[in-house]
């Protein structure tokens, strides 16, 4: 019964998103906060589907950790699912995400009007001076950047280097960075269509400010987003 599920679930997600990406493609000649809206629609009925058809609730712990002011989110990344539920908690999310994904058919439209953050690994210093002018113009106008630290969902048990980037991004924006750990791989697969039904629980951690060096601010990042994911996985286990 659970594959009959997950095929129903991958069969929704993969068709809803081309006929409402395609359905919806006038919206990218209007202004910026149609297409937000758009992208808030689009991730409401994902999670409404993942609910129903899969079965999977959403437990958020940690919310007095979120700072008043400006601030950015380093989220464990293990899942497509952390990607639908920050472009919904939060009002205004931007994402660090690579370059690559930006000519994706449908989905790469959107990144563009989003005005995602694009990271070009191959470009050097030149392309991570123009990532963090980006970062901070989309960070002064209010917006909340999210980054994956790891660069790639890792999925729940495994290790992955924590990418440099984000540490450039700590210290060009000067503002606190907000551990956010999670176990949504354990029902939303990395590769895969075996969703499973239970509880993603994802944990704001307390926030690191600004001011570290490069070396502190990896370790203590890592540290704390990993400690707190293997909490949460096992508690799921």
């Amino acid at each position: 019964m659970q594959a009959l599920r997950s095929f129903v679930f991958t069969g929704y997600l993969i068709g809803m998103t081309l006929i409402l990406g395609v359905l919806a493609s006038p919206l990218l000649v209007l202004p910026y906060r149609w297409n937000r809206a758009f992208t808030k629609f689009w991730c409401r009925v994902m999670f409404w589907a993942f609910d129903r058809i899969i079965g999977v609730q959403t437990v958020i712990k940690g919310e007095e950790n979120i700072p008043d002011g400006p601030f950015f989110a380093a989220f464990k990344h293990q899942a497509q699912w952390e990607t639908i539920f920050a472009n919904l908690y939060f009002d205004d999310a931007v994402f660090v995400i690579k370059k690559e994904l930006m000519w994706i058919p449908v989905f790469g439209w959107w990144s563009w009007k989003m005005r995602m953050i694009p990271v070009d690994r191959g470009g050097h210093a030149k392309a991570l001076r123009k990532m963090l002018r980006q970062a901070k113009a989309e960070c002064e106008k209010g917006r909340t950047i999210v980054i994956f630290p790891q660069g790639t969902r890792t999925a729940p048990g495994t290790k992955n280097t924590y990418k440099p980037g984000v540490a450039a991004i700590y210290g060009a924006l000067d503002v606190p960075v907000v551990p956010v750990a999670l176990n949504s791989g354990l029902l939303w697969p990395r590769r895969g269509f075996a969703y499973k039904p239970g509880t993603i629980t994802v944990e704001f951690l307390p926030p690191i400010e600004p001011g570290l060096s490069r070396k502190e601010i990896m370790a203590e990042l890592e540290t704390s987003i990993e400690t707190a994911t293997d909490r949460l996985v096992a508690e799921a286990t």
